[in-house]
């Protein structure tokens, strides 16, 4: 069976800078991002919806790629609908080495995003366990927590999911992005069981999609199926909300969007379900959760918002604070990125770690 492996993408100096796009590239790239569908020649559909013909979207979309524009186009799963338990955590590290506490965190497959921010919590990091992981996910974070030699912790689990689509409007001004679309009521996916197919198709799927006329064949033709039947098991998935989309995930700074803050809100505990729909429908906001609150950490709603400056990330949080009327809030900026990977499914890695390190 194939496997996929993942390496965290680095930024440096030379790949950070924005890349100059035409309006074409900008109008790929958001239907990149939100329509791609699930037929056996998806390109053809995106090239319908652009105007164009398929081979030059099939052409930009390979020059995109290896421009360092689109990270990769790829199926996006649902973590807890497959079983994985998951969190935000908050660590106070050593802030004059803070690469140390880094390397520790980052050595867990489970961790997709870690960021250095701008506070005494400075290090944010995201993590997943596998169904049936022998530490569970408290022992992975006691054992995360001393390798790193955190001074303290704060375990943030979505308590209620409101948003989650990472779309980087290309088109549109910081209106559009400071303006609210039409809120939809939050979502809580329970986990369901999985068959050797839903298992096979994970794992021949996930990672790097093909940019050619058919991307779905060649994990149609790993499993052992036709490309109908895949596509079917696909929409099926997505039906049982283990599937989330496919899409292009981009490079953020160099499509253009050189900030995200993290917006966190002190919301009256009374008014949490009325107010997060309506600031996770702004469009510049990509994630939006109630998470739990601390005696030092009075903040329940998060909406991660992303700009092509600070000033245009602050744009969108002062646009949410006068639709709201929430104004006690406090914004968090990364300055380093230390890990931002596309979390794997079902591989070894994550056994292989728990037997080096429990």
């Amino acid at each position: 069976m194939a496997q996929v492996t993942a390496t965290p993408k680095t930024r440096s100096r030379k790949d950070g800078a924005a890349i100059p796009l035409d309006e074409l590239d900008k109008r790929l790239l958001n239907l990149l991002q939100g329509s791609f569908p699930l037929e056996p020649r998806p390109y053809a559909r995106v090239a319908e919806l652009a105007g164009v013909d398929e081979r030059e979207v099939l052409r930009r979309t390979a020059r995109l790629l290896e421009e360092r524009i689109i990270r990769q186009i790829t199926p996006i799963f649902d973590t807890r609908v497959l079983g994985y338990q998951s969190m935000l955590v908050a660590a106070k590290v050593d802030a004059d080495n803070p690469h140390r506490a880094a390397r520790a965190i980052n050595a867990h497959p489970g961790v997709s995003h870690n960021y250095l921010r701008n506070h005494d919590f400075n290090m944010w990091f995201t993590i997943a366990v596998e169904p049936g992981s022998t530490l569970g996910l408290d022992g992975t974070l006691e054992l995360l927590a001393r390798e790193a030699g955190a001074e303290s912790v704060r375990q943030l689990p979505t308590v209620v999911l409101f948003k989650i689509r990472m779309d980087l409007e290309m088109e549109g001004d910081t209106g559009a992005l400071a303006r609210a679309v039409e809120a939809v009521p939050p979502a809580d996916p329970d986990p369901i069981e999985l068959s050797e197919l839903d298992l096979a198709v994970i794992r021949n799927l996930q990672g790097d999609m093909p940019v050619a006329l058919e991307p779905y064949a060649p994990a149609a033709a790993a499993i052992g199926i036709t490309v109908p039947q895949l596509l079917e098991h696909l929409e099926s998935m997505r039906e049982r909300r283990a599937l989330r989309r496919v899409a292009a995930i981009l490079f953020h700074r160099r499509a253009g969007f050189s900030a995200n803050g993290m917006g966190v809100w002190k919301v009256p505990e009374e008014q949490i379900m009325e107010i997060g729909p309506r600031m996770a429908a702004f469009r510049g906001v990509s994630h939006c959760y109630q998470r739990p609150t601390y005696e030092d950490w009075p903040y329940s709603v998060f909406t991660m918002a992303h700009g092509r400056s600070k000033e245009e990330c602050d744009a969108v949080l002062d646009a949410i604070a006068a639709e709201t009327g929430i104004e006690e809030r406090s914004t968090l900026y990364s300055s380093t990125e230390f890990k931002k990977i596309r979390l794997l499914y079902f591989t070894d890695a994550f056994r292989r770690w728990e037997a080096e390190h429990s």
